[in-house]
């Protein structure tokens, strides 16, 4: 009986001896776990954004593991291209003078009234007393009639004398000019003086001169049945006594007419 009391002495003191293991033991810092690149999952290749030896929170089941250090061997990332750098588009701008000057021409043009379609060119019937190739003036609707053979007349739209400056009478065309110059009598210049408007004594041939591209000068007269650079005013009882037409109607209408042609205004 000697052997089992001397085994179970021996079994007493391996156990006095014997010391429980820690949990700092237990859950001590551990070697790092190499992950092979082909087999990195893409939850395990997030982890390379953080340093190397930062420490991660895992999960292995429902078990934590703390303080394990995860190190991931990823191959480096290749290079991305550098997109070409493509110059700005240059574009051509207008200068300011002119933008300003198409501007104003635009907004001009929107406050004028556009011409009533019955004063464009026409040819109607006409059955009055007077013989082909006479012009005669209507300055109460407006209209200038060229009458021509077969009971017709060229009809066109045209500007006349406002009030206090109509007229009418018989004459006839002594003088045609092309883009003719503009010498306003001196009665007129005083008159648009006391309105605050200074008139040149004399002005050249042009696109902007009053009297237009032709004019048709009657008798003796200062009157004339011209064009002019206010094509909006036709059929309007605008002038100071003259006949004024659109220059493309004029330039039509002293094409057909000669030195002679009898002028009647009613």
């Amino acid at each position: 009986m000697r052997l089992p009391f001397l085994s179970i002495c021996a079994l007493g003191i391996a156990a006095a001896f014997a010391q429980p293991a820690t949990a700092s033991e237990r859950y001590g810092e551990r070697p790092p776990l190499v992950v092979s690149p082909d087999l990195s999952a893409p939850w395990v290749l997030q982890l390379q954004r953080a340093p190397v030896g930062a420490r991660h929170h895992g999960t292995h089941g429902n078990r934590a593991l703390p303080n394990a250090r995860v190190v991931v061997s990823a191959p480096p990332r290749p290079a991305r291209p550098q997109a070409a750098t493509v110059p700005a588009p240059q574009f051509e701008t207008r200068p300011a003078l002119v933008q300003t000057v198409a501007a104003a021409g635009a907004a001009a043009h929107q406050t004028r009234p556009s011409l009533d379609p019955r004063f464009l060119p026409q040819v109607v019937a006409y059955d009055g007393p007077h013989k082909p190739g006479t012009i005669v003036v209507d300055t109460v609707q407006n209209f200038l009639f060229l009458v021509e053979e077969g009971g017709t007349a060229r009809r066109y739209g045209v500007g006349t004398g406002r009030p206090g400056f109509e007229w009418a009478g018989r004459h006839t065309v002594t003088m045609k000019r092309e883009w003719p110059d503009w010498r306003p009598p001196q009665s007129m210049i005083e008159r648009e003086r006391k309105r605050g408007i200074e008139l040149p004594a004399h002005m050249a041939g042009g696109p902007d001169n009053p009297l237009g591209a032709r004019a048709l000068y009657l008798g003796s007269t200062l009157y004339r049945i011209h064009g002019t650079n206010q094509p909006w005013t036709i059929g309007r009882a605008v002038s100071s006594g003259c006949i004024r037409m659109r220059n493309e109607d004029v330039i039509d209408l002293y094409q057909r007419v000669r030195v002679g042609t009898e002028v009647i205004v009613i």
